[in-house]
């Protein structure tokens, strides 16, 4: 038996559209996202090499790519939202923590981020609600 495993995803900085700005606020010119993605331990200590032993990460970028660039958000909240919800399709995450900040804040400085935990159990209720929401529609 091994301890807690993750995949973690630093310094992702996105393709995205996110606020609306007047004349004089300042603009962010990027959105970067950090992901913690806790999994099961046999996912990362393998007894043979292989993708197949493992989980593979990259769908899941690939589906965070395009929910980045799909379209305008008022907020990062939505956006942050939709992450986890990604996340939620892939049964091998446990639990979740996403980072999203924006920068420059004031003049050229500042680093801004929403951050969300999603535990075990609360993501096990998301995944319940997310299959019942699909099964009746």
């Amino acid at each position: 038996m091994y301890g807690q495993s993750y995949v973690e995803l630093t310094g992702l900085k996105l393709e995205t559209d996110i606020g609306t700005y007047g004349p004089d606020d300042v603009v962010p010119d990027a959105h970067v996202l950090d992901l913690r993605l806790k999994i099961d331990a046999s996912l990362v200590v393998i007894d043979r090499d292989g993708m197949d032993h493992v989980f593979d990460y990259d769908p899941l970028i690939a589906d965070v790519d395009r929910l980045a660039r799909d379209g305008h958000y008022e907020t990062q909240e939505r956006l942050i939202t939709r992450i986890v919800g990604a996340c939620a399709a892939y049964p091998q995450i446990r639990a979740i923590e996403v980072t999203l900040s924006k920068t420059p804040v004031l003049g050229e400085t500042g680093t801004l981020g929403v951050r969300l935990v999603i535990a075990e159990e609360e993501l096990a209720v998301k995944r319940q609600t997310r299959d019942a929401d699909s099964s009746a529609g």
